[in-house]
């Protein structure tokens, strides 16, 4: 599929929005008759709400925003009455969700398609301006972030697989040990030349890396099975004060959806048990366990400024950043495994052709990669209109880099920063290590 790239023109525009649209109406599809308002789930929304949020996020900022005057932008009516209040996620809680007078399934999919059709003919007759094309890009990468929101949702209320074609490009040199990373100072962040980036990927700024050892590969499956197996979740020594707390108070003997099964773990994904994939990238582990992990095995997490080092520079050229790890060209199946993909990690030694300049492996697809880091504003930080999407969260979230299985590859860069609080796992997260020293 296409790129979104640096300045995407209407006919890229237009082609991604139809695919993030054809990946939300497939989860649609997805969800039973008598579930789309679901449990209330803390870390979930009602894939009823989800669904309306998508449209009418579309829509405030494709269709009815306005930045021409000192209020912070002219909105036009809602095509849907009441919309701002039922969708807007800035002043409608969390737990108020389950409880609005939502429009039916089949109002819902229609208010999708008519948001979907207003969008269209305003890019086909203006073109791609440098505010539609701002704004049609904001709303094509929320939605692609709600896609794969939903992919865990599907998870973790049990829904049925999707059938997935397991796709990956596993070569012969298996991996193994850690890369020498020299250092050095370089841009951490963004710079105006690169496209559509995020609020708190702003800007880039000089910082001082000093040389480290990273792991070619994330943790396994199988690797942190043999810390599950020695006794990881019941070493107080292993866990941080915050990490021991939780897991006292929800009982982890062992990450979720793992279950021992004949003596051997299995792994449920999304309503079915399998066997543990050993080499595969380990995947629902939070950032407390990651970290007592880490300490289990005598390593530490990555510092965000390591990780995007590592991924972004090269041998004796530190200061040219690459947009992606393996350098500027647009990312293939061969390169990462993105959505469209297997629908799973795949093991660990698989798309060589997206190693890291320093000879690091799979830092885009597969897991999204915890690092040591609290989410906070970069020194020069500038909040832009969407201004709930990075300053809410600085200070009490963890920064995750890379892209998972779930991300589609037009979202990604190496200088995108995720984030989510360090307690949660059902998120599709994994990690790797770093040496101590």
């Amino acid at each position: 599929m296409p790129s979104a790239g640096l300045q995407p023109d209407a006919a890229t525009l237009l082609a991604l929005l139809e695919a993030a649209r054809e990946r939300t109406l497939d989860y649609a599809a997805r969800v039973p008759d008598s579930q789309w308002l679901g449990p209330y789930l803390k870390i979930v929304n009602p894939p009823l709400w989800e669904l309306g949020h998508v449209a009418w996020f579309q829509e405030h900022w494709c269709l009815r925003y306005r930045p021409d005057d000192t209020r912070g932008g002219t909105l036009a009516k809602p095509m849907m009455a009441n919309a701002d209040a039922l969708y807007n996620s800035a002043i409608v809680p969390h737990v108020e969700r389950w409880k609005l007078p939502l429009p039916a399934p089949d109002q819902t999919l229609r208010y999708l398609r008519d948001v979907l059709d207003a969008v269209r003919a305003r890019i086909e007759r203006e073109g791609a301006t440098e505010h539609l094309r701002y704004f049609a890009q904001l709303a094509l990468f929320h939605e692609e972030m709600h896609n794969e929101a939903f992919d865990y949702t599907c998870q973790t209320l049990g829904y049925a697989e999707k059938n997935t074609q397991l796709k990956q490009i596993v070569t012969d040199d298996l991996l193994t040990g850690d890369a020498a990373v020299a250092g050095g100072r370089f841009v951490l962040g963004a710079a105006p030349e690169n496209g559509f980036v995020f609020d708190n990927e702003k800007w880039g700024h000089e910082v001082e890396v000093r040389p480290f050892y990273m792991a070619r590969t994330a943790v396994t499956y199988g690797e942190f099975a043999a810390f599950v197996d020695d006794g990881g979740y019941t070493r107080r020594d292993l866990w941080c004060d915050d990490g021991w707390r939780w897991r006292e108070a929800v009982n982890a003997t062992a990450p979720l959806y793992w279950q021992k099964q004949g003596g051997d773990w299995c792994i449920k994904r999304f309503d079915q048990w399998s066997p543990m994939e050993a080499n595969a990238a380990v995947i629902h582990v939070n950032w407390f366990e990651a970290s007592a992990y880490c300490r289990w095995a005598k390593r530490r997490l990555p510092a965000e400024a390591e990780w995007e080092f590592a991924a972004a520079t090269a041998p004796g050229s530190v200061l040219h950043k690459r947009r992606y790890p393996w350098g500027d060209a647009l990312p293939t199946p061969a390169h990462a495994n993105l959505y469209g993909g297997a629908g799973r990690t795949v093991n660990v030694n698989a798309h060589a052709a997206g190693d890291s300049a320093w000879g690091v492996r799979q830092l885009f697809g597969n897991a999204w990669e915890w690092t040591a880091d609290w989410f906070n504003a970069y020194p020069s930080f500038v909040r832009d209109p969407y201004k709930e999407y990075s300053e809410p969260w600085f200070g009490n979230h963890k920064v995750l880099r890379g892209g998972c299985h779930a991300t589609r590859a037009c979202l990604l860069r190496n200088t995108w920063r995720n984030f989510y609080t360090p307690d949660r796992r059902d998120v599709l997260a994994g990690f790797r290590t770093c040496a101590l020293d």
